[in-house]
């Protein structure tokens, strides 16, 4: 099992409830909550700038309610 090395987002401060970021060996994306550290989420790099791109210019579409 490989060890990876979290970084937590800068915008959490202090806070125990962040997203945390992991590069794998093989270069993917890993994602996890920090309340729920065993769950995490794979993506590409492609697909991680996609989506932070979206997150920045605010383009995400509403979704149903």
């Amino acid at each position: 099992m490989h060890i990876y090395q979290w970084r937590k987002s800068s915008y959490s401060g202090d806070a125990s409830n962040c997203v945390c970021l992991a590069v794998a060996p093989d270069g993917a994306i890993l994602l996890r909550d920090s309340k729920v550290p065993a769950a995490t989420v794979a993506t590409t790099r492609r697909a991680f700038r996609r989506f932070l791109g979206a997150v920045v210019a605010e383009s995400f579409e509403p979704g149903p309610t």
